[in-house]
């Protein structure tokens, strides 16, 4: 409780406080920004951080600033480019949407920002996402190409699985913390998800939180559950602990 308390305090800290720094990285000749934040003193190991689907902002590098603080070196990836962040809903809608229809390319950028994340530190890795970054989260883990990872965590991201694919043996340990609530991602997908988890024989937890609609971390919007916030935050330093 006491990491707890001290990370959701730094998520409120204005970005000119925080002591992270911005990252340019090529991938396939593009330019893409992502965010690092060091712990001070020996690490305990890396968190890689997927963005929602506005893009990686000052949401993503709060959170990475508190795994910082916590003793974790982060890194937030981009999955837009370098100044391409999206100004609406229907941008967002564009830009995600592009990547789902095309998942080679999303995860050949998501292996480059791991791949830009292991240049900053050769510790062991967990990769998260929130909500669009979580469902890339589980393309990471589906590709079965990453490696040298230690487990996988979802928050309210979403858990179908695309015609064709599938979780290959030997996925490292997985966490998926859900709102019961959630309309765009609902039970049956929960659902769904744990019976191809199960027949794959991957370790996984699956934490759902009573009233929490989608989105209910994100900070100062009209979703966020600070008691699902907090929890969700909670079983995830536990999973760190565990796996790193």
């Amino acid at each position: 409780m006491r990491f707890l308390i001290l990370g959701l305090t730094v998520a409120f800290l204005p970005l000119s406080a925080m002591a992270g720094s911005s990252v340019t990285y090529s991938a396939g000749g593009e330019e893409f920004e992502g965010y690092i934040a060091k712990a001070s003193g020996t690490s305990k190991g890396m968190v890689v951080i997927t963005h929602d689907w506005d893009g990686l902002t000052d949401y993503e590098k709060k959170r990475a600033e508190m795994l910082a603080s916590m003793g974790y070196d982060a890194f937030a990836l981009d999955l837009f480019g370098k100044g391409k962040l999206p100004k609406s809903i229907d941008e967002n809608k564009a830009m995600t949407g592009r990547l789902y229809k095309n998942r080679e390319r999303m995860r050949s950028l998501l292996m480059a920002g791991l791949g830009e994340a292991k240049k900053a530190s050769s510790a062991k890795t967990v990769v998260m996402g929130y909500c669009f970054g979580g469902a890339a989260v589980l393309e990471m883990a589906r590709s079965g190409s990453a490696k040298d990872i230690s487990g996988y965590v979802t928050f309210h991201g979403g858990l179908t699985t695309p015609k064709g694919q599938s979780y290959p043996k030997g996925t490292p340990p997985m966490l998926i913390a859900h709102g019961a609530a959630d309309t765009a991602v609902t039970m049956e997908h929960v659902a769904g998800l744990s019976k191809e988890l199960e027949a794959a024989g991957i370790t996984y937890e699956i934490e759902v939180y009573s009233g929490a609609p989608h989105a209910f971390t994100v900070f100062d919007s009209n979703r966020y559950r600070k008691t699902a916030d907090e929890k969700s935050w909670a079983a995830f330093q536990e999973f760190l602990k565990t796996n790193l």
